[in-house]
Parts: structure tokens; sequence; C-alpha cells
């Protein structure tokens, strides 16, 4: 079965890759089950939080050009506009685009009744607003728990509103109802994307590389001028030309597997645009595997091994005196799935020990037929990983986990996981910008916020003689008896 389906919407990750939500044991075993497709998954009968899809496929769609982003749905599910709007407007000044990139959402504002009679002249009604407000370019029509209970028509409305007005009018169905993984938002927004926007080439640009990356810095300009390559940046802050075009690019890449597997695999299969077969660029071997695999289709081969082997010497300096600080440390990674094994993979560069890491779900394979595991790589980089778990941010259990591992440091990719370490006295960095620690400057860079972080143990060791934490005894010893019993058990095997 091919990869993109000209069907109306993508099917959710927990069908289509085997995603899951609950696991805990070694990377090895993760790894083996993953490839067996036969994972151990009891599955999860209290949930403390969750997020949703409609989140996810609003990094996308709130952040291209020109648009509009509709959310068919209560104004309740629009609570996170004004995150996107503070950060677009941030991240579109530092990279110093000509003007300041700001959100336009609107929301249709489903009511109690609407979801009896309906709510499609109310979508009508919102198109036309957007319309008369901003003059956009393509509006994207986000579904909604609330507008796919009801059986609202978006593809019908959509359609015809599309014709009126004479651009593209995108549907995105990220019902958060229908995926207990909420990365199947950024699938849902990229098949609305391969639907509507994206176009087949019109010539091909042999300098030009995708790569699909989050909100965040521009680490990648620089870099990639380096060795006579320019850079794509997708989605946040491209635009809409820029999307219609990608198809040109000689080759695409991203930085988060979870991210971009759907959309990197399905350019490859329909528009012949290859997908990078090498984890994305954390860590020194990473980022040297990854700049090889792009130099392969770019005709870049020489000049990348000079830049590698320069890139090398200009860093090894700081390096050194980087490993004599941190050397013996242990570090615990919180994020979303890739993106956790991305971080973890920087910490041997450091000599630091990988204490154990959590990913908020867990595909068990990617879209991609032949695509780099980066699990698989992070074993086959930094060994085997004893204390894996998976966790959609369940505070009850990740407070375990943590507490008893009782690492040196905590790094968490999402803002509201912070004040989990420091309650717990350990220092925490925070990773919200995704591409901050990318590439040979990005090792030499969260070494030194390590660095920084032991400065603040004091502090933190102060909020967590205050802080007390609503659980029992009982629920936190529990943990610590059973790694103790792992610990002792696998001394015995020995």
């Amino acid at each position: 079965m091919s990869i993109y389906q000209a069907t109306d919407e993508v099917e959710v990750r927990e069908r289509r890759l085997q995603s899951v939500l609950n696991y805990e044991g070694t990377a090895t075993d993760l790894l083996r089950q993953s490839k067996t497709g036969r994972i151990k998954c009891p599955g999860r009968f209290y949930s403390q939080c969750s997020d949703c899809a409609e989140g996810c496929a609003e990094t996308i769609t709130c952040h291209i050009l020109d648009t509009v982003v509709i959310s068919h749905a209560p104004i309740g599910c629009s609570v996170n506009s004004i995150n996107h709007f503070t950060l677009g407007k941030a991240v579109s000044e530092a990279r110093g685009l000509p003007r300041s990139h700001k959100v336009r959402m609107i929301s249709s504002n489903i009511e109690e009744k609407d979801t009896v009679y309906g709510a499609s002249e109310k979508l009508r009604t919102a198109i036309h607003e957007a319309e008369r407000r901003y003059h956009p370019k393509a509006i994207f029509v986000q579904g909604s728990c609330a507008s796919g209970i009801i059986g609202e028509d978006i593809e019908s409305i959509t359609g015809e509103m599309e014709k009126e007005l004479g651009y593209p009018i995108i549907p995105v169905y990220c019902e958060g109802f229908k995926s207990k993984i909420w990365s199947s938002g950024f699938d849902a927004a990229f098949h609305g994307l391969l639907r509507k926007i994206i176009k087949a080439p019109q010539k091909k640009q042999m300098d030009l590389v995708n790569i699909f990356n989050f909100e965040g810095s521009d680490q990648f300009t620089g870099l990639f001028k380096k060795i006579g390559l320019r850079v794509n940046y997708l989605i946040p802050l491209a635009s809409l030309e820029q999307v219609e075009k990608l198809t040109e690019a000689a080759c695409t890449a991203h930085i988060c597997e979870t991210l971009a597997t759907y959309i990197g695999a399905a350019l490859e299969e329909k528009y012949s645009v290859p997908e990078v077969k090498a984890a994305p660029p954390f860590g020194i071997d990473w980022t040297d595997a990854w700049l090889r695999e792009i130099a392969r289709y770019t005709n870049r081969e020489k000049e990348v091994e000079v830049f590698i082997s320069a890139e090398h010497e200009r860093i090894a300096p700081e390096l050194v005196k980087l490993r004599k600080k941190l050397a013996g440390k242990k570090l615990y990674v919180l994020s979303g799935d890739s993106f956790a094994h991305n971080l973890a993979n920087i910490a041997k560069d450091l000599d630091i020990e990988i204490a154990g890491f959590n990913t908020l779900h867990h595909d068990l394979h990617t879209d991609s037929k032949v695509q780099a595991d980066t699990l698989d790589s992070l074993i086959k980089s930094s060994g085997d990983v004893r204390h894996v778990t998976v966790c959609n941010k369940q505070p009850y259990q990740l407070t375990k986990f943590v507490r008893d591992l009782k690492p040196d440091f905590l790094i968490v990719r999402h803002m509201n996981l912070t004040t989990l370490g420091t309650k717990l006295g350990i220092p925490t960095l925070f990773e919200g910008d995704a591409n901050y620690s990318t590439g040979y400057d990005g090792v030499l860079k969260l070494g030194r916020r390590f660095i920084e972080a032991l400065a603040t143990h004091r502090f933190v060791d102060t909020i967590a003689a205050h802080s007390r934490l609503p659980y029992t005894s009982w629920w936190l010893n529990k943990a610590e008896v059973r790694l103790r019993e792992d610990e002792l058990d696998e001394k015995s095997a020995e």
C-alpha cells in the first residue's frame, strides 16, 4: 500500500504506525519488540492529563505566511492561539524576516445549540470573515471533537467556499478524540498540504535542501552556506510559495522523525524527492552522518568531508574542557518520541551518562520503508539504556521515574514539565528551541548550559526542600523498591 492515499484523511498513528503510550524496560528490549510489532502494552486505566492533535496541527498551519486558520470548534479550542502568536512574532524577528509574523486564527465558536442544529453556517461565516479581514492566500479549516462528533461536512463546505473565493481552503481533520497519539495532528496538517498546496516540480534545484523543523532559531543557513547549499525552512515561517515548490529540492531532511515521518516519506514516494536516511544532527556522530547523506544527494561529498574535518578540529579544545567538568554526570530526558533520542545522543559527546529517558509515545515503525530509526541509532551510538519509559506526560508516573533514578540533570522539551525536576531538587533545562542543540555548536552549547545548571543546585535544593508532592509515600516508595529489585536481579544474572 502506498504511503500517501488520495483520501480526505490520513490514518491515525495507532493504526498506521502501531504507536503506543505505555512501556517500561530497556532500550534494546523496546527496539526488539518494535521490530516484531508485538510490544507488551497493557494500556493505562487512569490518565491525569493529555494533549490534543489539533494543537500539533496548529504548529504547522498557524505558521505558514499569508494564511488564516479557522478552528471549527468551541472557543476554548483556540486557547493556544496566543502562544502561537507570541512565538511566531518572536521567532520571525529573530530570523530577521522582512515583517513580523502574526498568527491569524478565527474560531467558528460552536456552542451547545449548534451540536443539535449544526454549525455549517457558522463555518461559512468564519470563512467569509477571514476573507474580509485578511484577504489570505489560503485558509486552513481545522476539525475538532465537537465538529467531528456532530458530523459536520467540512469537506463539502470547504470545497464550495474554495470555488467561491478562488484560492485553496484546506480541511485538516485533527479531531482530538480520533487518536490518543497527539502527534497524529502533524500528519493531518501535512496531509492537507499534500492534497491542496504542494505541487509537482517545474525544475530541480540541486543546491536546495528541505528541512522540516519546529519553530526555532536558524541554525542551518550559515552551516549549509559553507558547503554551497541553501535551506528551505519548513513549515514554520515559510511562505505559501515555498511550500508549493518544496518538491523542487534535492532532498528532504528533518530534525525530528516524529514530526516529519509522514511528509518526508510521501514526498519521496509521490514526487521522487529523496528523504535523508540518517538520524537528525544531534551529537557529533549523527551530524557527520546527516551531512554525508545530504552531500550524497547534492554532489557535495568533497566539500562536506573538508567541512566535517574542520569542524571537529574547531570544537575539540572546548569539548575537552566541557568533558572534564561533566564526566560521570547523569542525564534524564523527557521529550516527544524521537526527539528524546536526539537529545540523549548528545550526552556521550560530553561524557555524560544517560540515566534514562521517557518519550511521550512510541512509533513501532515509521512511514518510510527504509528509514533511520533514531532508537536503533542511539543504541548503536551510546549503548543500551536501562531505564526507558513511554508515558504521555502523566505526572504521577513521571515523578516516580525521575525521583528514583536521581539524575544530575533533567532536560525537557515541554515547558510544563520543567517544574517537575525542580521540585525534586534536580537542575532542569528546557529545550524550547528545538533547533538550538543541533550540529557541532549544539553540543558545545548544551554542555555550557549543563555547567550553568550545576551552579543552580543550591537554589534548586531550596525549592525542593519547600515543595510538597501530592503523592503518598507508599506510591513513591513502591517505585524505589521495584528499581532496587531490578538491580539485584541484574547483579544475580551477572
